[in-house]
């Protein structure tokens, strides 16, 4: 799919044209068994399929289209057993995420192009109907088209920022899936997978630090996925999961993962929360959860991106490894900043409820209840202000 769009310049045009292959194939290879280079067979006839269906639009063809049949009917001349499927994944993947597109945008492409996902699957992932999902695609496709957004990879003065806006779009993914926004469910494994598969692509044709570290991040919290929940969907802190339940395979590639990031001395963001969950997955209990470092790895990140959330997790490390007055007062001073932001107000209860001022802590889970719109998290939220008396 990556080569035939490179190739046509057209979304629509290059998964139309696969699925006549995938048809062809599927009448074909049963009767004269599968080639030995399927996707090298899928790419020639895709090719051939876009030409028939290019030629059929004759009277409306643009010097482009005719330049499009010609150079597709030139390599389509070649043996199948000539064909190589040259991975243009990479760049595909810098196109989906072009900044020109908005980021709801980006994500869409990504998920339709590069994981698959149908655009009901989509839709119902970002809880928004198929047409309307369907018209945000349609729409960046022709933008791409239109404005002659080019696949290629960025040059390496423009690649760290472009970079970062492409792992930022699948962290994205992740984190709708990690902590669904809405619905009744806390997790979507399915995103979770898809995000951390295409994470593994990029790692591949891309082996920055950056990109391993959020490979590394995703693989350790997606580790501790099981636990986070009971058979009934309800939430369960990290105080007082069974820590037995997670993934230890996955944390050890992950930390393997992260320390080889480590060693090429370009720390960044990603690597920095990959550290800071290696911590939390090292810890067998919660009382030996190493809070001072924690604590200083915010610290760090906050340096790098100095935002109000960031120093509301170091606050609330803070208070954990016994700092419990200053991680309030700190806390207090994001309410400004973070005044419609939910978890500042479940981690202010918490802070308050743990310094005995019952009343302001059961105030503060209200406002997180009613800012929330996730229902296992609503219920984790009552559960903790009923537990106040």
């Amino acid at each position: 799919m990556a080569a035939l769009i490179a190739q046509l310049r057209d979304f629509d045009l290059a998964e139309e044209a696969f699925s006549d292959a995938m048809i062809e194939a599927a009448r074909v290879w049963p009767d004269k068994g599968v080639p030995d280079n399927g996707g090298a067979w899928l790419l020639a006839v895709a090719k051939r399929r876009a030409i028939d269906r290019l030629r059929k639009v004759t009277v409306r063809q643009s010097q482009s289209a005719k330049a499009t049949i010609k150079q597709l009917a030139e390599d389509t001349e070649m043996a199948e057993s000539d064909y190589t499927v040259p991975d243009e994944r990479l760049r595909l993947i810098f196109t989906c995420c072009h900044p020109a597109l908005s980021r709801e945008a980006q994500v869409a492409l990504t998920l339709r192009t590069l994981c698959g996902l149908t655009s009901r699957e989509i839709a119902r992932a970002f809880l928004t109907s198929e047409t309307t999902m369907n018209q945000r695609l349609t729409r960046a496709k022709g933008k791409i088209r239109k404005a002659g957004i080019p696949y290629r990879i960025p040059q390496e003065a423009d690649l760290s920022e472009r970079l970062d806006s492409v792992l930022s779009v699948i962290y994205l993914i992740y984190n709708e899936s990690y902590s669904a926004y809405e619905g009744k469910t806390l997790t979507r494994a399915d995103l979770a997978n898809e995000a951390i598969r295409l994470t593994q692509v990029l790692q591949n044709l891309l082996p920055k630090p950056e990109v391993a570290g959020l490979l590394a991040l995703m693989m350790l919290q997606n580790a501790r996925r099981d636990a986070r929940t009971d058979e009934n969907g309800n939430i369960i802190s990290l105080q007082v999961q069974d820590r037995s339940v997670w993934d230890a395979s996955a944390i050890a590639q992950g930390k393997k993962l992260l320390l080889r990031a480590l060693a090429q001395n370009q720390v960044g963001p990603y690597q920095i929360q990959a550290a800071i969950n290696a911590l939390h997955c090292e810890a067998t209990i919660w009382a030996d959860t190493d809070w001072p470092q924690i604590t200083e790895l915010y610290t760090a990140l906050y340096n790098i991106n100095p935002s109000p959330v960031i120093a509301l997790n170091r606050a609330v490390a803070m208070a954990n490894g016994g700092q419990l007055a200053e991680g309030l007062l700190t806390v207090e001073a994001l309410a400004s900043d973070l005044d419609t932001y939910q978890p500042f107000y479940a981690a202010r209860a918490d802070l308050a409820a743990r310094s005995g001022n019952v009343d302001a802590a059961r105030a503060d889970y209200l406002q997180a209840i009613k800012l929330s719109k996730n229902t296992s998290e609503q219920e984790f939220l009552r559960k903790k202000m009923s537990d106040l008396g």
